[in-house]
């Protein structure tokens, strides 16, 4: 045995040991009622709420994975193999529902983790089977059990699985349910302030946001822009209930934590949330540049060497780290936002009803708030302006902080459940059944050439011509070259460039 594989052994044995014993807390805390659900409600409504959330956690993650993967694949390649499947995928893969998709569930991992923390995490005080005070400080103070729980059974294995085994694993009406929750919350208007935004941001980076679907209608426009500013006032209106309970020591922030540091600790922690949401956008975003083209401020280039050397194996290192910290802040948030508001006692923040404080209650508001504030628009500007958003110093430190975390082969038990959730559900790689690039290729059922909306339309055609596709796939510098005239709006002479696209192809031909 190497020693690189007696050190991945150590790591997923310790790693799993670690997970069993956070699970084993976790499910006492619940039959000793001693989380929120548990004691507010009854501990058997707990149980299956926590689990029945981590499995839907899972899908969510796992769903977005396969959803995005299989986005340039042939339908035809599979719509046989896997109708369960084609059933998500041939509403999600037209026009922008990819998008809509991706929103919604945004919404949805933030909510569930909230709810999760609600059903599994510790009320203030708490003790269990006389465990020594270290092992209480660890794993239930500071919400490390929750944190593993989590992350490795409801995130990490699921989308180990679902990179390989995109077919295999939405090919489930469990998965045709999630997908079409999604889109619902997206329709409802909720986030759709984040649209406005993404406007902004497009309008300040000088690059219109393209859709891939026709202009809208007079009413379709009017509907959209009503969901805005439903959208914006249900913002306004998060942020005053929330700011207004944490000034007057109305949530479940731990107990000695004064009122005015829980609203610093609120404002921090959407922000560290914000910063790694954006740090993989732009992280994606410079991992094709060239070395010259990662720009020249110090720190965007001492983070790009880092993130880049050697394998490359620092950036799925990063993910995993990354998914740490963002569940950890989380649930940190989720105890911070959430009220804790007796109803009928006269104390309901701005005097609403009972019905009303029992919903603010269930930290929905809070969820609202680290969707679009803490997730979604830190994205966009990370998504337009990717190399400013590298040169922060604070984007070097996280970096740092989560390959350490990554390291330590903490979460590394997700590996071991991803093999037997595989086993068992008999998952099968993508390539089983719809071969590989070249192989479908050959068939004539090659991937989608379309490319990302910065490239999708330009001035003066309703569509990219197939041949500029083709060449942009064989030539980065024509792919480089067409992104800058879309990003620049710069109008063309289409018989002049068809006429350029022609004269190429004969030159290939001779």
């Amino acid at each position: 045995m190497t020693g690189n594989s007696a050190c991945t052994l150590v790591k997923n044995v310790y790693s799993t040991i670690l997970l069993i014993f956070s699970i084993v807390i976790v499910m006492g805390l619940i039959f000793t009622e001693q989380t929120k659900l548990a004691q507010d409600v009854h501990p058997a409504l707990a149980f299956v709420v926590l689990w029945g959330l981590i499995l839907w956690l899972g899908m969510v993650e796992g769903g977005q994975a396969s959803l995005v993967g299989l986005a340039p694949i042939n339908f035809e390649l599979y719509k046989d193999s896997h109708p369960t499947t084609y059933i998500s995928t041939k509403v999600c893969h037209v026009g922008d529902n990819l998008d809509r998709y991706l929103m919604g569930r945004q919404f949805m991992v933030i909510f569930i983790a909230f709810c999760i923390n609600m059903a599994g995490a510790p009320v203030g005080g708490a003790e269990l089977w006389g465990l020594p005070q270290w092992i209480i400080d660890v794993f239930l103070v500071t919400g490390f059990a929750m944190i593993l729980f989590t992350c490795m059974i409801g995130q990490l294995a699921t989308q180990v699985n679902a990179s390989h085994c995109m077919l295999d694993y939405i090919n489930s009406y469990f998965a045709v349910f999630t997908f079409y929750t999604a889109m619902a919350i997206e329709f409802s208007g909720l986030m759709h302030v984040s649209y406005f935004i993404q406007k902004c941001v497009g309008w300040a980076a000088g690059k219109p946001i393209q859709s891939n679907e026709p202009p809208k209608s007079a009413l379709q426009a009017a509907f959209f822009w009503f969901r805005v500013v439903l959208s914006a006032v249900v913002l306004c209106f998060s942020l005053a209930v929330t700011l207004e309970g944490l000034f007057t020591g109305n949530t479940t922030m731990w107990d000695g934590v004064p009122n005015a540091v829980a609203v610093i600790l609120f404002f921090l922690l959407m922000s560290v949330v914000g910063l790694l949401e954006g740090m993989q956008i732009a992280f994606f975003a410079v991992a094709k540049l060239k070395k010259s083209e990662r720009g020249r401020a110090p720190f965007a280039l001492k983070t790009c060497e880092l993130l880049f050397r050697g394998d490359g194996h620092n950036l799925p290192g990063f993910m995993i780290g990354r998914q740490l910290c963002v569940v950890s802040c989380f649930f940190i948030i989720a105890r911070v936002t959430s009220l804790n508001v007796e109803p009928g006692n006269g104390n309901n923040i701005f005097g609403v009803s009972d019905a009303a404080q029992t919903f603010f209650n269930m930290g929905f508001l809070g969820a609202v708030i680290t969707t679009i504030l803490g997730s979604i628009t830190w994205q966009l500007v990370a998504s337009a302006f990717p190399l400013a958003f590298l040169s922060n110093p604070m984007v070097y430190v996280f970096l740092r902080l989560c390959l350490f975390l990554e390291a330590t082969g903490i979460a590394s038990g997700a590996w071991v459940l991803a093999g037997i959730h595989k086993r068992v559900a008999g998952f099968q790689r993508d390539e089983v059944y719809i071969g590989t690039p070249e192989e479908r290729e050959a068939k004539d059922l090659g991937d989608s050439k379309e490319v990302e909306h910065a490239l999708a339309k330009l001035p003066g055609f309703t569509s990219m011509p197939e041949a500029l596709v083709k060449l942009m796939s064989q030539d980065p510098s024509v792919k480089e070259f067409v992104r800058s005239m879309s990003a620049n709006n710069i109008d063309v002479n289409v018989g002049d460039l068809q006429e350029h696209i022609k004269n190429i192809q004969n030159e290939e031909q001779v």
